[in-house]
């Protein structure tokens, strides 16, 4: 009996399972108070029991409802990853990759394109990175409205794994955004009111554990290379989720939100998820 029931998890299952047991592994190395251990063993008893209910479902919306709320393992994983956050007084890992930006932003006159045509591009930037958020339905929605369904758990296993390859690396680089370590400088010249919310909803819901590598850019990513293999029939959603990751990539870096090493790292994790993705898709 217990051999059939995990014969029946899929690739995406395993790695959720392998996330939040490395998860409950930190929690407990970690020197972090033991209401974080506490909370954090709950909190992924509750994530392999949902993972395993989907072993009892019955009817294809029960499916279609599971696979969607999927989605809300990459924000409960997120979270996990800012409970670990510990205290970190240096800041020679953001002094090393800021010269980069600079390089980027200054020397090669990057931020004098993206402002070249005003604030339009800059709008366009933030109003990408706030997207983010909602690439994993948007990605979903495509599958299902091209028929596509059946392909979801094979989508579900790049994007978990290109978004949780980031969140697992949080530890290990223990850092800050360049707004905030450089608060005054770098900044773009033009801050739209997507800007301002961007701000705030970082400012609520973000982490202080890392910001390498970029999970937006790893994430955004994976979803393109997700959808470009599995929605074979129809080109355009996924050159539309490429060029939506490009421009969150952009606005991680000029809107001082990453480095570009974060972006770079990110989107490295992507093209592995999708590797993986091709490797395991093809051998089953």
């Amino acid at each position: 009996m217990l051999r059939t029931v995990w014969r029946e998890l899929r690739p995406v299952d395993w790695v959720a399972l392998a996330y939040f047991g490395y998860t409950t592994v930190l929690a407990l190395v970690l020197p972090v108070e033991q209401h974080i251990t506490v909370r954090t063993l709950l909190v992924n008893t509750v994530v392999v029991a949902f993972l395993f209910s989907r072993l009892l479902l019955t009817r294809r919306w029960h499916y279609v409802v599971h696979n969607f709320l999927m989605l809300a393992l990459m924000l409960t994983g997120y979270k996990e990853m800012g409970w670990f956050a510990l205290p970190h007084q240096s800041t020679d890992l953001e002094q090393s990759w800021v010269v980069w930006d600079r390089w980027l932003l200054d020397s090669a006159h990057f931020r004098a394109v993206l402002e070249s045509l005003g604030p339009a591009i800059p709008i366009v930037l933030e109003i990408a990175y706030t997207l983010v958020y909602a690439t994993g339905v948007i990605s979903l929605i495509f599958l299902y409205a091209h028929d596509e369904g059946r392909k979801i758990p094979a989508f579900l296993f790049c994007l978990l794994l290109g978004t949780f390859a980031a969140y697992a690396l949080f530890p290990y680089f223990p850092s800050e955004p360049p707004r905030t370590v450089f608060p005054n400088e770098d900044l773009p010249t033009y801050r739209p009111v997507f800007r301002a919310f961007n701000y705030w909803l970082l400012g609520n819901w973000g982490i202080h554990t890392s910001v390498f590598p970029s999970a937006h850019v790893s994430s955004a990513f994976s979803a393109a290379f997700g959808l470009r293999r599995f929605l074979t029939r129809r080109q355009w959603p996924w050159r539309f989720m490429a060029a939506l990751a490009t421009l969150i990539a952009t606005s991680t870096v000029y809107g001082r939100y990453h480095y570009l090493v974060d972006a770079l790292a990110g989107f490295a994790i992507a093209v592995g998820a999708a590797l993986a993705t091709r490797w395991v898709a093809g051998s089953r």
